[in-house]
């Protein structure tokens, strides 16, 4: 029967989501700070695992979701900052990752070695310079050549991709106003030819702010919920955390609340816009629910981006996951684990249900590596 059961899987659809491969832990001799990704071994594993055995023969298709790369996180770029988000730019950033992780590229292509597999890749906001064709050039160049017909890269401005019926997957930056860009409408040209990547706000605030407070403090970007992070920050690491606020109040009013003002027409109209810009880590659950009770064509909801992994299948049987992230996060909510670096990924198992219609079986698991049980049910 337990064959029978395994049997009856047309397809798996293994998605990940924030990677945030880096330009590694160390640039020319210097620690890097800004990486946050240390789990190659633990990812080419992955890959290995099923790409072998009971999956070398089944139909999967590996949904990257989004911020794979982390191109807001790459410094010992010699550009200045005005040139950041240039073409070259994001060329010189780009190769600083892939020869960081070459082993990673090189797992994807052996991924691709069967027939019967295939990856698809979504764009995020944090490598949202892949809307660059060189940029998707030097990705696509990591992949053997016999194999790239099955590995895409999506520009997709309406952010939904469905790799079967009742399943969307999307990245939920576009959810929040500091991250929504268009990748078929964020590249400018200068009078010189030259291209620049135009970036929501969000990017510069990650650059600008962020990175800068992280090389004091590398889990500033890794504490969730932020109110009880800014609590505890006051009372423990005071000075640090004043700063921290400062900057980030700073910033908001110099660079947006001033922008908004004047592009607002009104007083109410501007109040409107500046609530709707800071909704930073939005409440996805109450968003994606009412996505799916919205969308009749939609029984599994994947996003990424908050690097917080849930999973909810709610009274009328539809789905909502999470996939969280592969980074080291720090939970200050009981419950979530304290310090963890749980290696979560959903998988939908497509099965041929009554009458040949398709029946979904969704879940979010974490890696623990090639053992008896190698990943295990989320709870």
């Amino acid at each position: 029967m337990k064959f029978l059961r395994k049997d009856k899987i047309e397809k798996s659809i293994i998605v990940i989501s924030d990677i945030h491969l880096g330009a590694g832990e160390y640039v020319n001799g210097q620690r890097n700070y800004l990486e946050d990704f240390h789990s190659d071994d633990a990812l080419i594993e992955f890959l290995e695992y099923f790409n072998s055995g009971e999956f070398a023969s089944r139909e999967i298709e590996l949904v990257i979701n989004g911020d794979f790369f982390d191109l807001l996180a790459v410094p010992f770029v010699n550009f200045y900052e005005d040139e950041f988000w240039s073409e070259d730019a994001a060329k010189a950033k780009m190769k600083l990752i892939l020869d960081a992780h070459p082993e990673v590229m090189e797992a994807l292509g052996k991924f691709l070695k069967n027939k019967n597999k295939k990856i698809t890749f979504i764009i995020g906001n944090h490598d949202a310079e892949l809307v660059f064709d060189s940029l998707q050039k030097m990705v696509i160049d990591c992949i053997p050549e016999d194999v790239r017909e099955r590995f895409s890269i999506l520009l997709n401005p309406d952010a939904d991709y469905r790799p079967t019926e009742k399943v969307c997957i999307k990245h939920g930056h576009e959810y929040e106003l500091a991250h929504i860009f268009d990748p078929n409408d964020s590249i400018v040209i200068n009078e010189d030819g030259k291209k620049y990547f135009t970036p929501p706000w969000g990017s510069y605030y990650v650059t600008r702010v962020i990175n800068k407070f992280k090389e004091e403090r590398d889990h500033v970007n890794a504490v969730r919920p932020i109110n009880k992070f800014l609590i505890n920050g006051l009372i423990y690491d005071t000075f640090f955390t004043m700063r921290f606020m400062l900057a980030n109040f700073f910033y908001f009013v110099m660079v947006r609340s001033l922008f908004l003002f004047n592009q607002s027409k009104t007083l109410k109209d501007w109040i409107y816009h500046i609530f709707k810009e800071i909704e930073l880590f939005q409440d996805f659950e109450s968003l994606t629910y009412d996505y799916l009770q919205n969308n009749d064509d939609t029984d599994v909801l994947i996003v990424g981006h908050t690097h917080d992994p849930i999973c909810r299948t709610y009274s009328n049987g539809k789905t909502f996951i999470n996939t969280g992230t592969w980074t080291r996060m720090f939970h200050l909510d009981f419950g979530k684990g304290g310090t963890s670096e749980q290696l979560s990924f959903a998988k939908i198992d497509v099965l041929k249900g009554k009458d040949n219609e398709k029946e979904l079986r969704a879940k979010l698991n974490i890696w623990k590596g090639v053992t008896k049980l190698p990943y295990n049910t989320f709870t």
